[in-house]
């Protein structure tokens, strides 16, 4: 068996795609961001018995959870300016954005959610009898632990969406994955180029279960006897 990989094409072609990272972590951050901050919303809006908001918000999650990121993204950039002609101005990153966003915002809900649910009810009425607020109860006893026992499927949202913004090159956006792209076109040395990819995408989540992995032990660091 002939194995035909050119090995210095691939070892030649990881620094060009170097520079395409940054981009690649600003779309998943920023996603990231704006969807832990739109999940805990929901989450809270779950968990409370207001009528129509949380029939709303029950239905935003199923919505998104369902349809597939690609459709997701195409509606917004291709699908909203039509509805709403304002955001014909909006740039392929900026859809890119609220589209991933929107969509993990969905799934955070639902980790929210049972990371609040995971909390023993009792520990608030024992915050509200020494003279807590239900604000301070929440914000000094159930958050934190909650926050605690939601990082592990959190980090596994972001290490998808690290993923996920490779379909940004659908709507023009030249990242990582685009620029890989281009270059196998170019070259036709499509296994090198894909590989030195895999290869990229690998060590970034490597290095990132590292800082998770140091994040979790400072947060049980309160809970070690």
């Amino acid at each position: 068996m002939n194995l035909n990989l050119d090995i210095g094409y691939l070892i030649d072609v990881i620094p060009t795609l170097l520079p395409f990272i940054p981009l690649t972590l600003i779309l998943a951050i920023v996603s990231m961001i704006i969807a832990v901050i739109a999940g805990l919303v929901l989450a809270l809006i779950l968990r409370s018995d207001i009528p129509v908001l949380k029939q709303l918000a029950t239905i935003y999650v199923s919505f998104f959870r369902a349809i597939p990121t690609l459709v997701q993204l195409f509606l917004i950039y291709y699908g909203l300016p039509q509805i709403f002609p304002a955001l014909a101005g909006m740039t392929a990153i900026a859809a890119a954005i609220i589209g991933l966003s929107l969509k993990q915002a969905a799934y955070l809900a639902e980790i929210f959610r049972a990371g609040l649910g995971s909390v023993d009810k009792g520990q608030v009425e024992a915050c509200l009898s020494v003279g807590m607020t239900r604000a301070q109860a929440f914000r000094r006893v159930v958050l934190p632990q909650a926050t605690r026992n939601a990082i592990p499927a959190t980090g596994n949202i972001f290490i998808g969406l690290i993923k996920e913004t490779s379909l940004a090159f659908t709507l023009g956006v030249v990242e990582l994955f685009a620029q890989g792209k281009i270059l196998a076109a170019s070259s036709l040395r499509f296994f090198e180029t894909y590989l030195a990819l895999a290869l990229i995408y690998w060590i970034m989540i490597i290095i990132y279960t590292f800082i998770q992995q140091a994040i979790e032990r400072r947060l049980e660091k309160p809970y070690l006897s």
